[in-house]
């Protein structure tokens, strides 16, 4: 099974891409993947309910998060209501270690995404903070990075022996489905994702997308 781990709709300030449209573009272009997981900036979305959508167009449509550490910004899978009360996910200034540590003691899974990214991404703060405990995996492709970006995410989990997802980092309709990961399972929830991650069995994938 084949999702897109990192995606943005109109609930995120930056995001101008509608859930349905996105279903539609994959549909209509045929994009190899089954499903997306949307991410929305410093925040859980609690309050939209994609089952529909879902069913409709033969997709997996999960939620999950990204919040920003001093290490730059981190994706997170398996959002609960404990978990956004142990911390703020509003706050730009989180401390990687803490979100680390609440995503374990309440069975969330934290990627730092894009690290190969200037200011946003981990590998320009490994120089000031040093490597951080407790990550194991990170987003080794992403449908946005630019330049070398990707090659340094690589390098960074190659040297750390990290695990690497792909996501598109859609924010407009046509950038879904750029970069993903294949899991060897299927996968329909939250639960579902968490597992597959913590079981180490996947792969992060480029695909051929036409604009």
């Amino acid at each position: 099974m084949i999702l897109d781990l990192h995606a943005h709709s109109v609930k995120s300030d930056d995001g101008r891409a509608k859930v349905q449209n996105y279903c539609q573009w994959i549909k209509a272009r045929n994009i190899g993947i089954d499903g997306f997981v949307l991410t929305e900036h410093r925040q859980f979305d609690d309050q939209s309910n994609y089952d529909d959508l879902a069913e409709k167009h033969g997709l997996t449509i999960l939620k999950g998060s990204e919040v920003e550490t001093e290490y730059g910004h981190v994706l997170i899978f398996g959002v609960t209501p404990a978990l956004q009360q142990a911390f703020d996910f509003t706050n730009i200034h989180l401390p990687l270690a803490e979100v680390i540590s609440a995503c374990e003691q309440h069975g969330a899974v934290a990627v730092p995404c894009h690290p190969g990214r200037k200011r946003v991404g981990m590998a320009a703060h490994l120089e000031t903070f040093g490597v951080p405990e407790g990550v194991e995996i990170v987003e080794v492709f992403n449908g946005g990075s630019r330049g070398d970006e990707d090659k340094i995410a690589q390098q960074l989990a190659e040297d750390q022996q990290y695990m690497g997802i792909g996501g598109s980092d859609a924010h407009i309709v046509s950038h879904i489905g750029r970069c993903a990961t294949e899991f060897p399972v299927d996968i329909f929830s939250q639960q579902d994702l968490v597992c597959a991650l913590k079981t180490k069995k996947f792969k992060a994938i480029k695909l051929a997308v036409e604009a």
